[in-house]
């Protein structure tokens, strides 16, 4: 099962061949979102823009027949779980630059990590072009997938 990250659904939902093409090939039951691409950052983008109310329009019908996968307890867990091993991993060594070290000073946002959590939870592939996922794939098993391809 394929969990799609902003950057692939934003592909999708601009028709980008490739990813048609990729979404076409499988059954419509493999493919699902989350909570955090659809409300968080699709719906940011979306209120941000010049056509606020067509991209609205166009997010919500994009996703009426995928499922989308919400955040609970033990996705919690597996956040802070992730985090820890990440701050272990690529956080500095001194216990008090720690306290002040971000999770997006080790090269991963809040909302990818979200988004992988979700993933390992339920054992989804994520489906990105974002290097975050790549970061936590150093801390963390974690299946990750681009279906763009790069024509020019």
């Amino acid at each position: 099962m394929y969990l799609l990250d902003t950057n692939h659904c934003s592909l999708a939902i601009n028709r980008y061949p490739g990813i048609i093409t990729r979404l076409a090939e499988l059954d419509q039951t493999k493919i699902s979102s989350c909570v955090i691409v659809v409300k968080a950052e699709l719906i940011y983008m979306a209120m941000n823009s010049q056509n606020k109310q067509t991209n609205l329009n166009v997010v919500a019908n994009f996703f009426e027949n995928i499922f989308i996968y919400g955040v609970d307890s033990r996705t919690a867990e597996i956040y802070g779980s992730v985090q820890a091993e990440l701050m272990r991993h690529f956080g500095p060594k001194e216990k008090n630059k720690r306290r002040k070290t971000r999770l997006t000073d080790l090269g991963v946002s809040q909302h990818d990590l979200w988004i992988a959590s979700i993933a390992i939870q339920h054992d989804l592939i994520v489906v990105t072009m974002d290097s975050d996922f790549q970061r936590i794939k150093t801390v963390h098993d974690l299946p990750v997938e681009s279906w763009y391809i790069n024509d020019s």
